[in-house]
């Protein structure tokens, strides 16, 4: 009587199997090491664990501080805040919306977005954000994400 050709073939017992995969990534793994570290600004610019650009993402949150949070997600790099009035001028609020739109530390990398109300006969109206204003909170968060840049780079 002669044996078929796959009567040979043993299967492998299932516990086999993850041990196998294991080992097969550590040795992809083994292979990605080395010596070798990754650039300081490289390290602390792209690699960490939100999705955006660590420096603008802390500068944007430490600029609208003053208001209170309603959405800060750094996976998509949004920051929404609530209604603010100054207590110096109580019959204006603003809201504001940051945006950070890639990891690197660039200028077009960040939008800003303001929306304005003033009161008017005891009800909220919608009202003109001067260019201007939104152009200075993006400044003033680009100047702080550097600082922080290069505060990190130094140490």
């Amino acid at each position: 009587m002669t044996r078929a050709p796959f009567a040979r073939f043993r299967p492998v017992p299932f516990r086999t199997i993850p041990a196998v995969m294991a080992g097969a990534a550590l040795l992809g793994l083994a292979a990605c090491g080395g010596n070798e570290r990754p650039r300081t600004e490289l390290a602390a610019a792209q690699i960490n664990t939100i999705g955006v650009n660590a420096y603008l993402w802390r500068a944007a949150l430490e600029t609208v501080s003053f208001a209170p949070l309603l959405q800060a997600d750094s996976a998509g790099g949004v920051i929404v805040t609530d209604w603010y009035a100054n207590p110096a001028n109580p019959g204006e609020r603003v809201k504001l919306t940051v945006t950070i739109l890639d990891q690197d530390l660039r200028a077009d990398a960040l939008r800003v977005a303001a929306s304005r109300q003033v009161i008017s006969n005891g009800v909220w109206v919608e009202a003109p954000v001067q260019a201007a204003t939104v152009q200075k909170l993006e400044d003033i968060i680009l100047t702080k994400a550097r600082d922080l840049r290069r505060q990190a780079l130094a140490s």
